[in-house]
């Protein structure tokens, strides 16, 4: 039913001669591209605590999504069945096992907490952030690159840990001891993960001499997702106990760092990484690496120059 499902959708593609596939091509990218920098954002210079939450719903989102289509794997529609085509460059960019979807729960995991967040501020925004998930969903079986149960799944997911991350929030709110606790829980979860996707089987399909999927390749995102964790994990715990930011509200400075920040990061993940770091020490810890720096970077580093270039605009004490 999910294969014939596609088809349909296929042939609706087909029929209206593409014209929507680059729009919701695009929005899958907009998805997965751009939104995940919007936490780092937040956290430099909207609010912190908000930023913390955001962080932690993408980062852990990342983690339990990589390990379930490691555990299940799950082949793309069009290698269940030889009738899909994806639309475009789809294709290429859908990397992994294929349940659940990763693009749907990083659009759940970004958009849900802002409308969560926004939701009794301003509604407009709120509401659109629902469209955004629901029509990012939709993208990808628009494009064949995902089966509906794997679309339901990933916004299934993302919106359970956005519920689980707003309630422990609440609970360890000013609880150092316990959140120390959770970091050292989260940088555990981060090991044995690693040790399982490492030493567990994986389906080994041959056609016509050829491995149907690599195994290796599969394993790439989960290697980002921990490095990005990790680097959560070590980031916030220095800004716990060594930085202690605090957004410097009404400096002038503070839109234009903003913007630097977020575009070294982006620089970093889409450039100098891959052809650095990742060049150098292959997919895997390559990968893992990197996204370790991208984050430690977003979560510590970053705010450490913000700090140190609004420090002249605060008010000075007198004795």
């Amino acid at each position: 039913m999910d294969i014939q499902y596609l088809l349909w959708l296929q042939d609706l593609r087909n029929a209206t001669g593409g014209m929507f596939d680059e729009f919701f091509n695009s929005l899958s990218k907009f998805a997965v591209d751009i939104m995940p920098f919007l936490p780092f954002v937040v956290f430099w210079c909207v609010d912190k605590k908000w930023g913390y939450r955001f962080i932690t719903t993408w980062g852990i989102g990342e983690l339990i999504n990589g390990i379930i289509k490691l555990t299940v794997c799950a082949y793309r529609p069009w290698i269940r069945s030889d009738l899909i085509e994806p639309a475009g460059d789809s294709k290429v960019a859908a990397t992994g096992y294929s349940f659940p979807s990763g693009h749907t729960m990083v659009a759940t995991a970004t958009y849900g907490t802002v409308l969560v967040w926004q939701k009794d501020k301003r509604k407009w925004l709120s509401i659109l952030c629902g469209v955004l998930i629901l029509l990012t969903a939709f993208s990808r079986n628009f494009l064949g690159v995902h089966t509906p149960q794997d679309v339901i799944t990933g916004l299934c997911e993302s919106a359970l840990i956005i519920w689980i991350v707003g309630m422990v929030q609440k609970q360890i709110d000013g609880n150092e001891k316990l959140t120390d606790i959770l970091t050292l829980g989260g940088v555990i979860l981060v090991i044995l993960t690693l040790i399982y996707i490492l030493l567990k089987p994986y389906p080994m399909d041959y056609v016509d001499g050829e491995l149907l999927v690599d195994p290796n390749k599969m394993m790439n995102d989960t290697f980002k997702a921990c490095g990005a964790f990790l680097g959560f994990m070590a980031g916030s715990f220095l800004d716990r106990h060594r930085l202690h930011y605090e957004i410097p509200a009404g400096s002038y400075e503070l839109p234009i760092l903003t913007f630097i920040g977020a575009a070294i990061m982006f620089a970093w993940k889409e450039l100098f990484a891959p052809a650095t770091i990742v060049a150098a020490f292959g997919s895997h810890w390559g990968n893992m690496a990197a996204r370790f720096i991208m984050v430690i970077f977003g979560v510590c580093i970053w705010p450490y120059v913000i700090k140190k270039c609004t420090e002249h605009n605060r008010p000075q004490s007198h004795d």
